[in-house]
């Protein structure tokens, strides 16, 4: 595990932390000192979560709420009196062929993967601008070449990645960096979970995701964390508005 030794006492909001990427981030970060607040929908998995560090705290919040905002920042700022880093981890995503446009699913992936992380910016900013914090969005791979079928997800992760690089300008005078990280074929189980798909239609897309990365394997979530600490820690301090793909290669070839 990557270790950072600037992280002690600083506290950290994971969305979406309660699996996959953001459960990964959440206990690295915490094992390096810092206090973690998670929040997610699945009641069993915080629960979970609540249990796998003494640093890690839980909220059950959805992304996609306006009003969840608001309380995910003042539960951090009530338990720790301070905010350091926000981690936009939490995601929308579902397979639409044109047919099947809803207007109700669209709108449900703009408001995790958009409105969700501009309302936590506009209510921790405060808290953000005191500490001197970070952002760390967590953008996808998939917004770098067309994607049919996933179109709007794609979409609304292309839009965060240009919501980095304004909030980046917007936020400099405020001492407060904003990057993101745009994940290539990750094993987090995101097919059958945020995306909903069959496990054997899962397996068959990861099959051929696998086979399209000239590293050769699909990624873990290990492999995301470590960016998410580096572009979150004060040490990199001249570091903003950056959008880092890390695929093994993936979009280089697909």
């Amino acid at each position: 595990m990557t270790r950072i030794t600037n992280w002690q006492d600083k506290v950290a909001i994971i969305t979406g932390g309660s699996s996959g990427i953001g459960r990964a981030v959440a206990l690295a970060l915490a094992s390096n000192g810092a206090k973690v607040l998670v929040t997610g929908r699945n009641e069993a998995r915080l629960a979970d979560m609540s249990t796998s560090h003494g640093s890690i705290e839980t909220l059950k919040a959805d992304s996609s709420e306006p009003a969840s905002a608001k309380q995910i920042i003042e539960t951090a700022m009530d338990r720790w009196g301070r905010l350091d880093l926000i981690v936009n981890n939490a995601g929308a995503g579902q397979p639409l062929q044109i047919a099947d446009y809803d207007a109700g699913l669209i709108a449900k992936m703009a408001a995790v993967n958009i409105i969700g992380p501009s309302l936590l910016l506009k209510e921790g900013h405060a808290a953000l601008r005191a500490s001197q914090g970070a952002i760390v969005n967590v953008g996808s791979a998939v917004s770098r070449n067309a994607v049919p079928m996933v179109a709007h997800y794609a979409a609304t992760k292309a839009a965060l990645e240009h919501l980095t690089r304004s909030w980046a300008v917007e936020l400099a005078n405020d001492g407060i960096r904003v990057n993101a990280i745009a994940p290539g074929p990750v094993k987090s189980g995101a097919l059958t979970g945020m995306m909903g798909l069959p496990g054997e239609v899962a397996e068959q897309i990861e099959a051929q995701e696998t086979k399209q990365i000239p590293l050769g394997r699909r990624g873990i979530p290990a492999d995301i964390v470590a960016w998410v600490l580096r572009f979150g820690s004060p040490d990199n301090e001249w570091l903003t508005g950056q959008v880092l793909t890390v695929d093994g290669g993936w979009t280089l070839r697909s």
